[in-house]
C-alpha cells in the first residue's frame, strides 16, 4: 500500500528509486497517511486560507523552515497565527470544517470540550492572571500545502497542541500531541460533572487496580507524584528511565487493557493515523512496552502514569489544582515535528540527484 501511495504521489524516475531504498529503513514513527486523507487535509487547509483577508493570511502562513514552527506550548500565553476569534460568518465555517478534517469526531469533540472550560474558569478565578477566552485558539499553516512539499498545520492553544507535518508526498507525522483539562471534572455550574479526558484517566486506574502486588511493586513508582509531565514542552524528547511494568509481565487481559488507553490516546486523530501509529507500535515490539505509575490509585488523589515504548512516550500528569487539572502528551523520540519524514524525504531528494534549499 505504502509503494502505491508514494509512486502516485512522486513524478520523477530517479526520485521514485531513491525513496524506494530510503524507505527500506523507513522508522516506524513516520505515518503514511492513505493519499484520500492527505488530499482532504490539503483542501480543508486551502478554503481555510482562501477564505482570509490578505493581513489574516500574512499573519496565518510562515514558512516552512521558521523557527515558530516549532515553538509549542499549552500554557495560556500569545500565540502567532490567526484566532478563531476573528474570523467571520465565512471564515469560521472553513476552519470547522479543516479541524473535523485534522481531527476524528471524538477527537474534535474533546477540542471543543477543552476550549469551554475556559468559560469555567473564567468563572471560577477572582481576578485571575491569565485572560479565559474559548476563542483564542490559534490556527497557523507553515509551508504550502501540497502533495509534493514540506508544510505543516498548527492548532493551539490554552491545554490544546496539534501538530501536522507533511513532508514530500511521503506522508506525515502528527505529534507533539498535548491535551489538557482544568478542571479534570467540573464540579460546579452549567457543566458539572463534564470529565473531558474520563477515559484516559480510568482505563489507567482501571489497569493499575488489576495489578497484582507483586505486578504493582514494578509498575508503581516511589515518591509523589510529580507536579506535571516531565518533558514539558521541550522541542525535542528522548526516552525517559526505562522503569515501570514491561508488556510481557501482565496478564493477556492486562495487555489488552494497555493497548486501551494507547488507542484512546491516538483516538483523537484521524481513524487512518490511529492505524499507523498502532500498526508503528506493534512493528516496534510490544514486548518493549513499560507501564509506570506514580502517587494515589483513588479517584482525586495526585497521580501520574506514562507508557514508553522505543519510540514513543505517553505522559498524564494530575496533581495541580488538588489532583483536578490534567496534562496529557504524546511524543515520538524521532517523528515530533515530522523529523523522521524530513530526514528521509531529503535523503531521497539528495539521493535522486536533486538540489535541495533545506
Amino acid at each position: 500500500m505504502l509503494k502505491n501511495h508514494v509512486y502516485r504521489l512522486l513524478r520523477a524516475i530517479p526520485f521514485v528509486l531513491a525513496l524506494a531504498i530510503v524507505l527500506v529503513t523507513r522508522l516506524p514513527s513516520a505515518q503514511e497517511a492513505p493519499m484520500e486523507l492527505t488530499a482532504e487535509m490539503i483542501a480543508a487547509t486551502g478554503s481555510f486560507l482562501d477564505s482570509l483577508n490578505a493581513e489574516q493570511r500574512a499573519r496565518a502562513v510562515f514558512d516552512f523552515d521558521a523557527e515558530e514552527r516549532l515553538n509549542w506550548h499549552f500554557i495560556p500565553r500569545s500565540r502567532q497565527g490567526v484566532s478563531l476569534k476573528e474570523l467571520d460568518a465565512v471564515q469560521l465555517p472553513q476552519a470547522t470544517s479543516l479541524l473535523r478534517t485534522f481531527l476524528s469526531p471524538m477527537g474534535y469533540e474533546k477540542t471543543e470540550q477543552v476550549r469551554s472550560l475556559e468559560v469555567v474558569l473564567l468563572e471560577i478565578e477572582v481576578n485571575g492572571r491569565f485572560v479565559r477566552d474559548p476563542d483564542l485558539y490559534y490556527l497557523t499553516v507553515f509551508g504550502a500545502p501540497s502533495l509534493e512539499g514540506e508544510w505543516a498545520l498548527r492548532f493551539e492553544g490554552h491545554h490544546l497542541a496539534f501538530n501536522w507535518t507533511f513532508a514530500g508526498g511521503m506522508g506525515l507525522t502528527s505529534t507533539p500531541q498535548f491535551v489538557g483539562s482544568n478542571p479534570a471534572e467540573v464540579r460546579s455550574g452549567a457543566l458539572t460533572g463534564l470529565r473531558v479526558l474520563a477515559a484516559e484517566e480510568d482505563l489507567a486506574r482501571a489497569l493499575l487496580k488489576s495489578l497484582s502486588a507483586e505486578q504493582s511493586a514494578v509498575a508503581i513508582l516511589p515518591g509523589e507524584a510529580p507536579g506535571d509531565i516531565i518533558t514539558g514542552s521541550n522541542r525535542e524528547v528522548t526516552a525517559l528511565e526505562d522503569v515501570g511494568i514491561a508488556y510481557p509481565q501482565l496478564t493477556a487481559q492486562q495487555q489488552t487493557q494497555l493497548m486501551r488507553i494507547i488507542e484512546q490516546i491516538a483516538a483523537v486523530q484521524p481513524a487512518e493515523i490511529v492505524a499507523e501509529r498502532m500498526a508503528g507500535i506493534r512493528a516496534e515490539g510490544v514486548e518493549n512496552l513499560k507501564f509506570a505509575w506514580m502517587g494515589g490509585g483513588e479517584l482525586g488523589d495526585p497521580h501520574y502514569y506514562r507508557i514508553q515504548g522505543p519510540g514513543f512516550l505517553i505522559e498524564y500528569d494530575n496533581t495541580q489544582n488538588d489532583a483536578n487539572h490534567i496534562h496529557l502528551v504524546w511524543r515520538d523520540f524521532e517523528g515530533d515535528f515530522g523529523r523522521d519524514l524530513l530526514r528521509l524525504h531529503y535523503d531521497a531528494v539528495a539521493q535522486a540527484g536533486q538540489g535541495h534549499s533545506h
